[in-house]
């Protein structure tokens, strides 16, 4: 008998709220009314369970007014007295960022949960100060987190809250100063090889016999200056023997679990020819005339025919050939401890590729559009490395160039 009489009652609510409408006979939702002034009122409650209300004259403005209103509260986030914590609204940052690349998810994801295990985090954002930020990015370093560890933390959480300054919540950003003012840069500095190095790694790859078959795949790698996941992305299409260049349009990724998609190269000016040295065409025909015949290719986002393919006749990654890497290095040790050598992975072969073009007096210019690179700048300043004894040949030959070129003209006037 209770059950029949709250049911009851639920159905004579509902009819009230039916009934409820404004002068115009428009029906108002829940939590809508209109005063006898003809002034539209929405009650509802905020994010600290306290009743609020705003007005309007107008309902769909009003209504306006309460989608903001959900969607502050869906977000958590207080704009009339700025109470959100960092976790609430780097959250809510990341939440829009639509369409970027597997890694940078891969990026966000890994700042988000570190600063979830923060108290740092749980903290409103309307009350962190410089020294706040400061603080913690120095807590960071004392736990043992590595400078481009900090430095991937920071420029997630800097757009944040630029973010933040931008809608009000806070009045400056305190993560604007240099990292490197706060904490030490002990972050390992990208190594070229020298030309006796690659003759050491090159010439034990070669003659190993584990390690022999992946000499071509690192002979194109040191070859060409591409991204590892650009090598791995390579189609047979993409291979111009006639003309002997490889175009470079697309990489190739895998997820952690385990799925193949096919992204854009790194930035816009990624998308290049690069020429084919003697060298590297003979690679690229060796790996072609050792690829195994597969019965049904794999496609991924459109592309088929993939240059490369592991032991079990899947899709070759940058993983891969990282860890072929790896193990590599680790027989070397072994082997030739007498003869140490750099931590050696793919970005090693990219950086000394660029500084052997840039050695051999290649046009930055030409060299940027090779490397794919958006800006000059990066070009000169990350993966080119000079030293002494590059420096003493280059001025060498100059001095010895100005010589000759004296002597001749002395010549020419006797």
């Amino acid at each position: 008998m209770s059950h029949i009489k709250a049911l009851s009652t639920t159905e004579r609510s509902l009819k009230i709220s039916e009934k409820r409408k404004d002068n115009k006979g428009r029906i108002l939702k829940t939590g809508e009314s209109q005063r006898k002034d003809l002034i539209y009122q929405y009650r509802y409650t905020d994010i600290h369970g306290k009743r609020q209300t705003v007005y309007s004259s107008d309902l769909k403005e009003l209504r306006e007014k309460e989608k903001v209103i959900q969607k502050q509260i869906d977000d958590r986030i207080d704009y009339a007295t700025r109470e959100v914590t960092v976790i609430a609204f780097l959250e809510r940052y990341i939440r829009l960022k639509q369409g970027v690349r597997y890694n940078t998810k891969v990026g966000y994801n890994f700042v988000l949960n570190l600063v979830k295990k923060e108290d740092f985090g749980y903290r409103q954002i309307r009350d962190i100060k410089v020294s706040d930020a400061q603080q913690w990015i120095m807590k960071l370093h004392n736990d043992g987190k590595g400078y481009s560890t900090i430095t991937s933390v920071r420029d997630v959480i800097k757009p944040a809250f630029h973010m933040a300054y931008n809608e009000d919540i806070i009045r400056r950003n305190p993560f604007d100063f240099k990292l490197v003012d706060i904490v030490p840069n002990d972050s390992q500095k990208r190594i070229a090889m020298t030309e006796e190095q690659q003759e050491l790694w090159m010439g034990f790859i070669r003659d190993d016999k584990t390690y022999t078959k992946y000499y071509d795949e690192f002979v194109v790698l040191l070859g060409t200056g591409m991204r590892v996941s650009e090598f791995c992305g390579l189609t047979k299409s993409d291979l111009d023997f006639e003309n002997r260049r490889i175009r470079v349009d697309h990489q190739l990724v895998q997820e952690r679990g385990g799925k193949y998609y096919v992204e854009k190269t790194k930035t816009e000016c990624g998308c290049r020819y690069i020429p084919m040295t003697e060298e590297v065409f003979q690679s690229l025909n060796n790996i072609l005339a050792r690829r195994k015949k597969v019965k049904t290719e794999i496609v991924v986002d459109g592309y088929g025919s993939f240059l490369l393919l592991n032991k079990d006749d899947k899709l070759k990654v940058a993983l891969h050939i990282e860890n072929e890497m790896r193990w590599a290095m680790k027989k070397y040790k072994k082997l030739h401890p007498d003869k140490p050598l750099p931590h050696i992975t793919p970005h090693v072969f990219r950086h000394t590729f660029c500084t052997n073009m840039a050695n051999a007096s290649m046009d930055i210019k030409n060299l940027q559009y090779v490397m794919g690179h958006s800006d000059v700048g990066v070009t000169l300043n990350v993966y080119t490395h000079a030293s002494f004894d590059w420096a003493a040949e280059q001025m060498a030959r100059i001095i010895d160039f100005k010589d000759t070129d004296m002597q001749g003209k002395q010549r020419k006037s006797s």
